[in-house]
């Protein structure tokens, strides 16, 4: 349980800290950081990477990640891993739940430096939910994947560098909400899978003087 809390604690403390980062008594200022960040991915627009980023930031999105993820699930249930099923689609749900929750909470105008590449999203900026929601995924498959997960550690990766690249390319998000909301992630998904599959060690003490005797 220490482990649940510590990393729930420090997803969301990530979160607070980068929304007291871009926002500065109800403004928001442009940091150097994100100038920098949407400079340079004006700077290397041209068609093939126009059309490569148009078509992987569709991995982040929900209507994408939730048919897979139930997909999944569905499988890992049928497999008679009912723990993991459920924690892939409370990883999602969770995760995506709070990404908007914090964007309500904040309230951070899309980017305005560059034209956009595609429609503006109607939603605040702050966090990137298409790279919470693809971070939350892409570590929970990984975690639940057992000797597999070398196997699809790189692929997983890309995927999730790519979406969050692609966001700042597009110029729909600030590189602040891409890096928050990946680390949030990363922590978010730490500690429900503490809390789901991390069998408690009185537990696993028992197994073993059982099996001793």
């Amino acid at each position: 349980m220490q482990q649940v809390v510590i990393f729930t604690v420090l997803g969301l403390t990530v979160l607070a800290v980068g929304a007291l980062a871009v926002c500065h008594d109800g403004q928001f200022a442009l940091s150097e950081f994100d100038r920098i960040g949407l400079s340079l991915a004006d700077d290397l627009r041209n068609e093939p990477l126009d059309r490569l980023m148009l078509g992987v930031t569709w991995l982040g999105s929900l209507m994408l990640l939730l048919p897979l993820t139930v997909l999944g699930a569905g499988f890992l249930y049928w497999r008679g891993r009912r723990r993991e099923a459920s924690f892939i689609l409370l990883t999602l749900l969770s995760t995506s739940a709070l990404s908007h929750v914090v964007k309500l909470w904040v309230s951070r105008p899309r980017p305005d430096l560059f034209p956009a590449l595609l429609p503006m999203p109607e939603d605040w900026s702050y966090p990137s939910a298409h790279a919470m929601q693809v971070m939350a995924v892409a570590l929970a498959f990984f975690l639940i994947a057992g000797r597999q997960r070398f196997v699809w550690a790189v692929p997983l990766l890309i995927a999730v560098l790519l979406v969050g690249l692609s966001r700042i390319y597009l110029q729909v998000h600030f590189p602040s909400d891409v890096a928050a909301g990946l680390f949030a992630a990363a922590l978010w998904v730490a500690g429900l899978h503490a809390l789901l599959l991390r069998q408690p060690s009185h537990s696993v003490q028992v197994e073993s003087a059982s099996g001793a005797a």
